[in-house]
Formats: C-alpha cells, structure tokens, sequence
C-alpha cells in the first residue's frame, strides 16, 4: 500500500464531536473523501469514539472506510461520500434508525438512504448477512466434491464476505465467474478474498 501523505486537503484532526459535525456540515458536498485523525487512547489527549464519528459521517451521507496509523500517538480513518450504489451493511442500517430516531439525520444522509432505498442497495447485504446460500452457488458447491463440506465448515465470516461479493456483482457475467470461483475455492478448502 501506497505510503499515506496527510496535508489539509485531505484529512482533517477531529477532537470532539461537535468540530467533527461542523466539518461534514462545510464539506459534505465534496466529491473526495478525508481521513479523520485521531489521538490513540495512550495519549489522554480528546478524541472521537468510533461509533459517534461513524453516525455523524452517516447522518450527512458519508462513510468510513480503511483504516491506518499516522504516528505512535495518532491514527487515521477514511471517510469519504456514500457511493449510490454501494450496499448498507445491517450495523449502519441500525446506525440509521437510531439517528432517525434521535432526530439527528440530515438531508444529505437521507437523500443517500432514500436512494438507496431505489436502486436496491438498501437490501443488496441482507441475504449474505443472513448467510443465505443463494441457488447458484448451491448448485455450483453440489457438483464439486466436498465444496458443501468445506464450506459449511467455513466461519460465518468468511462465508459472509463471499456471499456479499456475489451480492455485488452488477453483471450476470461477472456472477458466475464468482460464483465458479467460490465453488471451486471451496472444494479445495480455501476461503475467497
């Protein structure tokens, strides 16, 4: 991975909340994202807890993404505009009705909810978080000998993350070849991605 250059363009250094809220209120319109820098723990110095920086970014239509450090006493987190398309993981679809309820959505996060709400996106995970074995992969995990055993005996995890990048395939195409690429990772006993 490329080395990571913080400048003030790209990244701003958060301690409370309230500054946090007033830069996405700024910058929500802005096409790149931004990595949120925070003090680590060790340092005793104010910063955000994860799961309040990730509700802000959601309420204004924004997300997080990787993660890194910056030095011994800060870390980093990429936030940046929701993609439309982009599927709701079942934690950030909580996220969301407790800022609904709270009062604290704002236009901009509603507008990426109502849309994703159209295009499907809203739903894309529920299957793979339920850990639905779609027919196609059945099919295919059946006709490899012990592609069904091995998979079964995959964590809920690994078996999560294939099943969501079937989910995301936009092309019938691409599926298969996902789909062939699970089956036949799992008949060896490997775990995909």
């Amino acid at each position: 991975m490329a080395e990571v250059v913080l400048t003030a363009e790209n990244s701003v250094h958060a301690e409370t909340l309230a500054q946090w809220r007033d830069w996405l209120a700024e910058h929500h319109t802005r096409r790149e994202g931004v990595w949120l820098v925070q003090w680590r723990r060790h340092t005793g110095r104010p910063r955000l807890e994860y799961e309040d920086a990730v509700c802000e970014a959601l309420a204004w239509g924004w997300i997080d993404s990787t993660a890194g450090t910056v030095d011994v006493d800060r870390t980093r987190l990429y936030y940046a505009p929701r993609r439309p398309r982009s599927g709701w993981s079942a934690p950030n679809k909580r996220r969301v009705e407790r800022l609904l309820a709270e009062g604290r959505m704002q236009p901009p996060g509603q507008r990426a909810i109502d849309l994703a709400r159209e295009n499907g996106a809203w739903t894309l995970y529920d299957d793979a978080e339920r850990l639905v074995v779609p027919a196609d992969l059945a099919a295919a995990l059946g006709a490899r000998p012990g592609a069904r055993e091995h998979w079964d005996a995959f964590p809920p995890s690994a078996r999560k993350v294939a099943l969501s990048w079937l989910a995301e395939a936009r092309r019938e195409e691409t599926r298969a070849r996902r789909v062939l690429g699970v089956a036949e990772a799992a008949a060896r006993g490997e775990r995909v991605r």
